[in-house]
């Protein structure tokens, strides 16, 4: 059985239903909630820091992505400086210390929660066979700290920055992954896609690989269109970016409904439904999307292709 840490609207969840793998996601968001108990989804409606692998014995799974935004090594620096207390307390519980109170604020201190999972399974003799993480770009840094601490643990770990769109997600998302494994070696998964490259035909690239799903082909009921971005190029506001149905989605956020849609001869359509927005995160089109915020959960999920790459590198399924 996996533990989803964090689960938000079921993203590894409905990736692991798929693989008829049975798992439990815990969430504290009532509108996530909402989404995970319409979709029939097994969830624990809490905070992830009051529970512990004690609560859900049968688990030999760990998986979550913790709330890694603010590690960013841009700007000012403060992203930096979180990792450094990051790293600080990593050592600390890997030692088995106790944590002082650094600076860390109670949001950033959350990356750390799988870790805490890890080691008191490991200390109640029943340490997880398998872990899988995946969150921003930004937290491979955390991943690294993780990492180091897992193989003196006795896990085979494998860490690095995946393209959604190499495993059937129709849109590009960089994600930073770990896993790791206690009973065989470990690798991140092999692409089944080829990766988008603009002005790269989608059929066009390595002949081993199949080519990327494009929008057009995760919504065929959509008909041609193009995509004007939210967000300005290069930080020019009004340098949209623009991607046609014959390309992925650009990275689905939870603004996405703030993107326009235009057809061949550049009239307004209607704008991503939030069946739409989901399926571009790969989730089926009859997600059953509940409660508030629902852009804000589908921009937060796991992408659904992704996840199972993920379980399957590490023998889940």
């Amino acid at each position: 059985m996996i533990t989803d840490l964090f689960a938000g609207p079921g993203g590894m969840d409905v990736a692991a239903r798929a693989l008829k793998v049975k798992s439990v996601g815990i969430e504290w968001d009532d509108d996530a909630v909402a989404t995970r108990l319409a979709a029939r989804l097994d969830t624990i409606h809490g905070d992830v820091t009051k529970y512990g692998p004690a609560d859900l014995p049968e688990s030999d799974t760990l998986a979550g992505g913790p709330p890694c935004q603010g590690f960013s090594v841009a700007g000012r620096g403060e992203g930096r400086k979180r990792l450094d207390l990051v790293h600080r307390r990593v050592k600390l519980m890997a030692a088995r210390e106790t944590v002082p109170e650094d600076g860390l604020d109670e949001r950033s201190a959350l990356v750390l929660e799988p870790l805490r999972w890890i080691l008191r399974a490991k200390d109640a003799g029943r340490p997880y066979r398998a872990v899988v993480l995946e969150q921003v770009q930004a937290a491979r840094h955390v991943w690294e700290a993780y990492a180091e601490v897992l193989r003196a643990e006795g896990y085979a770990v494998a860490h690095g920055v995946l393209n959604a769109e190499q495993y059937g997600v129709p849109q590009t998302r960089r994600r930073a992954v770990l896993l790791a494994r206690r009973d065989g070696d470990v690798a991140l998964p092999s692409p089944i896609c080829r990766p988008y490259v603009k002005d790269v035909h989608v059929h066009d690239g390595d002949p081993s690989l199949a080519p990327y799903v494009t929008m057009g082909g995760a919504l065929p009921g959509r008909g041609p269109f193009t995509v004007i971005s939210n967000y300005g190029t290069g930080g020019d506001p009004d340098n949209r970016g623009e991607r046609t149905s014959h390309q992925p989605a650009f990275t689905v956020t939870g603004k996405i409904s703030r993107n326009r849609l235009v057809g061949p001869d550049g009239e307004e359509l209607p704008r991503f439904s939030w069946a739409e927005a989901g399926r571009l995160q790969d989730f089926p089109l009859d997600h059953p999307w509940s409660g508030r915020d629902i852009g804000q959960q589908i921009g937060n999920a796991c992408p659904v292709g992704l996840a199972a790459a993920l379980f399957r590198a590490v023998g889940v399924a």
